[in-house]
């Protein structure tokens, strides 16, 4: 088995037992909801009732379950049984991340990494950087959360650590002064990738608008050429919060993917399902730990199944085959907890 197949089967074997508080807190009542001998009202509501248990949202339920009833419909299914699997499949499509949205790893680009305090934005800036440059590329911090001299420390542990180098002023600087140096500094060193640390400061919304824009100007300006990816980190634990904060971010700026952080141990795994259901932009990074591998790009087929698993062993096998983690023999461990 090769080392990358290897790495895919490890990660999904931590995502699943990560999101085992999830499935276990729906495990009974949606194994319970297919044993009904019809599809009525009744198997809708407690359908209904377990999705939204598991922190999808009403919003992101109420479009599972309209879809569910066109299938049914369209399908003509009579049983509550034959819903499983439709089930598992619509979620999995919801989710679904278009080849494109990682074209921005293979540019010349600034990445601006967004999201309040504590919720993983800078562990999150240091595995990115740290994956990149293993992949080849030449990559570059900027420090431009100044508000916190925290921050700033905690971001340059991460470039060592990282063996990134980093664009660094003192605490109390202009941010903008920060993304100047760094866009000066990225384009003399032909930099493939400049991360940028940015404050996340909800509480001044307007201050934050017009702080991301002057940074964008900045790049329009001296980076031209450069692609500009913006992506928000929001903390998997936090449920409805990180949707929250998601809109809230997305009123002020424009956000181009997500990482979601912390989803080992949280009850409220369906939470991704929700923010990309809703705010119509796409996960692209997931972290499942502290260590530098355990922020990798989202698969939907392994974050449903991981979800799901205790449902549908059968279906595991399969779309773990289609997420190109191939020739699991009879005797592997992928399942065991």
């Amino acid at each position: 088995m090769s080392e990358e197949i290897k790495e895919k089967k490890g990660f999904f074997k931590r995502l699943r037992e990560g999101l085992s508080k999830t499935r276990n807190n729906i495990a009974e009542s949606f194994s319970n909801i297919f044993k009904a001998n019809e599809i009525d009202d009744d198997f809708y509501e407690e359908l209904e009732e377990t999705l939204i248990m598991s922190d999808m949202g009403f919003e992101t339920t109420e479009k599972i379950i309209d879809d569910l009833k066109d299938k049914v419909k369209e399908l003509k299914i009579k049983e509550a049984e034959a819903c499983r699997e439709l089930i598992i499949n619509i979620i999995r499509d919801q989710m679904s991340v278009e080849d494109s949205a990682y074209d921005f790893e293979n540019k010349k680009t600034v990445i601006f990494v967004i999201g309040v305090n504590g919720v993983g934005k800078t562990t999150s800036i240091g595995k990115l950087a740290a994956q990149y440059k293993a992949q080849g590329k030449k990559v570059l911090m900027a420090a431009a959360d100044t508000f916190r001299a925290a921050a700033i420390d905690q971001l340059k542990t991460w470039s060592d650590r990282a063996g990134v180098e980093i664009i660094a002023q003192n605490e109390g600087a202009d941010p903008s002064a920060v993304v100047f140096d760094a866009v000066s500094a990225a384009k003399a060193r032909n930099t493939d990738i400049l991360l940028v640390d940015t404050a996340g400061r909800l509480h001044n919304k307007k201050n934050l608008m017009d702080e991301l824009a002057k940074m964008r100007r900045i790049i329009s300006k001296e980076y031209p050429d450069a692609n500009v990816e913006s992506l928000i980190v929001l903390d998997g634990t936090t449920g409805q919060n990180a949707l929250e904060q998601a809109r809230q971010f997305s009123s002020v700026t424009e956000i181009n993917g997500i990482i979601i952080t912390k989803l080992d141990g949280t009850a409220k795994g369906g939470i991704a399902i929700a923010i990309q259901s809703e705010l119509n932009v796409p996960v692209k990074y997931i972290g499942i730990g502290e260590k530098i591998d355990d922020l990798q790009k989202f698969d939907p087929n392994s974050y449903v199944t991981a979800l799901f698993a205790d449902f549908d062993v059968k279906s595991d096998i399969e779309m773990i085959i289609d997420s190109d983690i191939e020739k699991i023999q009879p005797d592997d461990d992928l399942f065991d907890v």
